[in-house]
């Protein structure tokens, strides 16, 4: 499971740390530091939903 978990989280992570990143450009934070801090904010936010996603599949494998 926790190999599972790990691939999971290379796609989830980059997913949502790419869409803090446009949600940060989006709204005028074009310096470095913002859209760091969303990247940051955005792989953080992929583990829970990685447990989720990686629970669900265990599951029904």
């Amino acid at each position: 499971m926790l190999r599972l978990g790990f691939i999971l989280h290379l796609f989830i992570g980059s997913t949502l740390a790419g869409s803090a990143v446009i949600a940060a450009l989006v709204i005028g934070q074009d310096t470095l530091i913002p859209i760091l801090i969303a990247a940051a904010l955005g792989f953080v936010a992929a583990f829970p939903v990685t447990y989720v996603v990686t629970k669900k599949l265990w599951e029904n494998g």
